[in-house]
């Protein structure tokens, strides 16, 4: 969860707010993933999973591993298709003070899946009619690999696209999750058939909650908050909460607005 550490002491505050509205379910990704995977594989259709390239698509795969070690899951393909992704795999095994994951499961996670790079393994996964798992870049679906993979299933009722991160409004994601009827690809509308879900409990960033609590070590009270990085709601709910419970002096910049510090 984000922010990563607590301050003891504080004069200027800058504080992110992407879920400063909202509340995370209590529930198990795992449990979901598996769910969701084997009702899929049942009709024969391709799960897709939109993933920004580092660290969240690394955290899927580590589920999918332990669920295929636990027999949970069924025996296909399962690829990971983002480069850069791909190109993080091998620092996270170079620097393994990074994470918790022993070196061992680590390298059998990665064999697990097979890995795309090349854009004309894209296009032979996107032709093989095998019902398969994909992680493909962006997490947002605003561009990459995940397009190409959309692009040939979204119109299949078979297919799951399981969606694992924030979707900020606009996006292509933001609009799947609110039941768009079509989807503009490269130019061309398409009719969603697709199964659009979503595994709130994979999101990376913290909620109201996490954000007003993670003020509470502060030794010394900050001049000012300053709320980022989030929406109107979240912003206005999150600085209405932090003035509530602490009573800080909580600001929402505007594009372009200038503060003397």
């Amino acid at each position: 969860m984000y922010p990563p550490t607590k301050p003891k002491k504080a004069d200027y505050i800058f504080l992110e707010s992407t879920y400063g509205n909202r509340l995370h379910p209590n529930t198990d990704a795992k449990a979901e993933l598996e769910m969701y995977i084997n009702n899929t594989f049942a009709k024969g259709g391709t799960i897709i999973i939109p993933s920004f390239a580092i660290e969240r698509a690394q955290t899927v795969m580590y589920l999918l591993w332990l669920l295929k070690e636990e027999g949970k899951i069924p025996n296909i393909p399962y690829i990971i298709d983002t480069p850069m992704g791909i190109s993080t795999l091998e620092i996270f095994l170079n620097n393994r003070k990074w994470h918790k994951i022993p070196e061992h499961h680590y390298i059998a996670m990665c064999k697990m899946f097979s890995m795309v790079s090349n854009y004309q393994e894209t296009i032979d996964t996107i032709y093989d009619k095998q019902p398969k798992v994909v992680i493909a870049a962006s997490g947002m679906i605003t561009g990459g690999r995940v397009l190409s993979y959309l692009e040939h299933y979204i119109s299949l009722p078979e297919t799951t696209v399981i969606i694992i991160g924030y979707q900020a409004e606009g996006t292509r994601g933001k609009k799947l999750l609110e039941g768009a009827k079509e989807i503009k690809i490269y130019g061309k509308q398409y009719p969603v058939l697709a199964n659009i879900l979503e595994i709130e409990a994979l999101s990376a960033h913290g909620d109201q909650k996490d954000l007003i609590n993670w003020l509470s070590d502060l030794e010394v009270k900050p001049t000012k908050v300053f709320l980022v990085h989030g929406e109107n709601e979240a912003l206005i709910e999150l600085r209405l909460k932090i003035n509530e419970k602490y009573g800080f002096e909580c600001s929402v910049p505007l594009m372009g607005q200038v503060f003397n510090l």
